[in-house]
């Protein structure tokens, strides 16, 4: 049992040392082994699965902006739980606060369709990505372009721009890291889909 606890510990931190370097392969292995963890137990918080699904998602948004920094984490499951507990205590809040106010506007509007907020949101997180993509230095852009945009593994790219597969390999994770950080420095809150489908 220890044994087998052990061997889970040291999987957890071989896979939060790939997402450290911005390896999104790593980074779904980890949201596919807690995604239903995190939303059962947001959903005894909140009782709502549309709320407990953003959690889900802000939570793994969170540990993947994290960066190198997840490294440092030593009990992913426990870490996991504490975000998700601040995330749907914000969600109540915030739902408190506009309960409060549509009561004071005397709020009669209906909501949009939720595929419409959605497909908009995705429009402005796509346009701050292509906005940080054409700030890459040129290398780098080729690089992204040709793994992420074309579907290119590293050995492909690299015999297309005659560089070695290490340069490929580094100038991906440098893009990476700046993307990652521009997507962070330029929204609030940033829908989970991004990283999937965008980056």
């Amino acid at each position: 049992m220890i044994t087998h606890l052990n061997e889970n510990v040291v999987a957890e931190g071989a896979l939060l040392s790939k997402v450290a370097d911005g390896d999104h392969q790593a980074f779904r292995q980890i949201y596919q082994k807690y995604h239903n963890k995190i939303y059962t137990f947001s959903i005894r918080i909140l009782h709502s699965q549309l709320l407990a699904e953003e959690v889900v998602q802000e939570s793994m948004l969170k540990l993947w902006l994290m960066g190198p920094g997840v490294i440092n984490i030593n009990n992913l499951d426990s870490y996991l739980k504490r975000i998700a507990r601040n995330c749907a205590i914000d969600l109540l809040k915030r739902k408190e606060l506009e309960l409060k106010t549509d009561r004071k506007l005397g709020n009669t509007w209906e909501e949009s369709h939720n595929e419409t907020e959605e497909q908009i949101l995705l429009n402005d997180v796509r346009k701050i990505l292509n906005d940080g993509v054409s700030l890459l230095p040129e290398q780098q852009k080729l690089v992204y372009q040709l793994c992420h945009l074309e579907g290119l593994k590293y050995e492909e790219a690299a015999n297309r721009l005659k560089l070695s597969v290490l340069t490929v390999q580094s100038y991906m994770k440098l893009a990476l890291r700046f993307l990652r950080n521009y997507i962070n420095a330029h929204t609030d809150v940033v829908v989970f889909l991004i990283i999937f489908k965008l980056l």
